[in-house]
């Protein structure tokens, strides 16, 4: 029987109109706001001869933070958070990927928020393959993961009247990715 799959081996880029990368948090401890960064860059390497040397890197560019509420993200752009100007990026590295299932990874790397750096492991399910309506490669990767914000240096906070606060501490991180498979002159597929 002949493997009619596609290789998946080889080098990848993140399509930036088909890819999010976002997240939610708590307001007020009632109402979940979402938002992304919509200036995002990144490239995978797949080597399944050698799985150790698979690796991922994604670049945020904070100025592109879009809660769609344009207060709220100069609020998120400035000092008391992320203060894009001082570290405009946010970016992951990895240090290991593996596979621990049938389309289930476990992307385990570096997440550097201002000028801090911590390890982090991020559960992704590989979603699926297809050669576009343009002959490039796809591949699809889904997956959240909870982090703590004041661990990275996002502590601005307010105290609520009831004991709470305005904005919740734990924040989810969604990914939702898009990458095409460069050909082998390393450009994207057509």
């Amino acid at each position: 029987m002949t493997d009619n799959r596609p290789d998946l081996s080889g080098d990848w880029d993140l399509d930036p109109s088909h890819t999010r990368i976002g997240f939610s948090a708590k307001h007020a401890m009632v109402a979940n706001v979402r938002g992304a960064f919509n200036d995002v860059t990144g490239t995978l390497h797949v080597d399944f001869d050698d799985p150790d040397k698979s690796t991922a890197e994604i670049v945020l560019k904070v100025a592109s933070v879009d809660s769609r509420n344009t207060q709220r993200d100069d609020h998120l752009r400035s000092a008391d958070f992320f203060n894009a100007e001082k570290w405009p990026d946010i970016v992951f590295k990895s240090t290991r990927i593996e596979e621990v299932g049938d389309n289930a990874l476990v992307v385990s790397g570096d997440l550097t928020i201002r000028d801090i750096t911590k390890p982090i492991t991020i559960p992704i399910e590989f979603t699926g393959v297809e050669t576009d309506a343009f002959g490039a490669l796809r591949a699809g990767f889904e997956g959240t993961r909870r982090i703590d914000r004041r661990e990275y240096g996002l502590e601005w906070n307010m105290a609520l009247d009831s004991g709470g606060w305005l904005v919740s501490e734990k924040i989810t991180l969604e990914f939702e990715i898009s990458a095409i498979k460069r050909d082998t002159d390393g450009e994207q597929a057509a």
